[in-house]
């Protein structure tokens, strides 16, 4: 069985490589912003974080089967997998901070607390050149930011560029590992991808998740 990753995340291949799993990838083209803004009028109310990143899951996962699944080129035989992440503190989403002023502005406001990130997840079986289910599911994660971590540390990790294309603002796989203090929740969940998730996903489909194995 093959997966293929509807993303071009480093954390995310990262994470299925370390499972044993070499998955082939494609760019979604997906206007994030804009397909939120209409699903929100739609329903008349903001999106919470897990419909937010289960959404935006299945719009990336929906948009590369469109593009290269049975009705695209062809490409796609197996199961393909949208994802998205957001970071919660204090009850407000936080996404990629981008900029490094707000990188340690939000760095300095975790400090010495917990927040939550949420993995959203969209797999759709397309196997045989048919597109036979799908399903999501979302993953939650409680990070702790150590209380002792110094202004000077903060400012010096935001310097190398890490935290910026990162939800929440840190890579706990990363430079930030020494910051973390704990994690509550699966460890793969706060890095990209919910491997637990996926698992239960691919089962739920009617396959064997081992048969995603292709890395010796």
């Amino acid at each position: 069985m093959r997966l293929f990753l509807a993303s071009t995340s480093p954390a995310r291949l990262s994470v299925l490589r370390g499972a044993g799993i070499e998955p082939v990838c494609f760019s979604p083209e997906v206007d994030e912003e804009a397909e939120v803004a209409a699903r929100e009028r739609e329903l008349g109310r903001a999106l919470s974080a897990p419909e937010l990143t289960e959404y935006l899951g299945r719009l990336k996962a929906e948009d590369v089967v469109r593009r290269h699944g049975p009705e695209g080129t062809g490409e796609i035989d197996g199961l393909v997998l949208g994802g998205d992440s957001a970071f919660l503190l204090g009850g407000e989403i936080l996404g990629k901070p981008h900029e490094p002023e707000i990188a340690l502005a939000r760095a300095k406001e975790h400090r010495g607390r917990s927040g939550v990130l949420h993995s959203g997840h969209w797999l759709i079986d397309c196997t045989g050149g048919e597109v036979r289910g799908a399903a999501g599911a979302v993953d939650t994660a409680t990070v702790a930011l150590a209380a002792d971590v110094s202004d000077a540390e903060l400012e010096r990790y935001v310097a190398t560029g890490e935290p910026l294309e990162l939800a929440g603002g840190f890579a706990i796989d990363g430079l930030a590992g020494a910051f973390i203090e704990r994690i509550e929740g699966a460890t793969s969940c706060v890095i990209g991808l919910s491997l637990p998730a996926l698992r239960r996903l691919v089962i739920g489909l009617g396959h064997d998740y081992t048969t995603l194995w292709n890395r010796d």
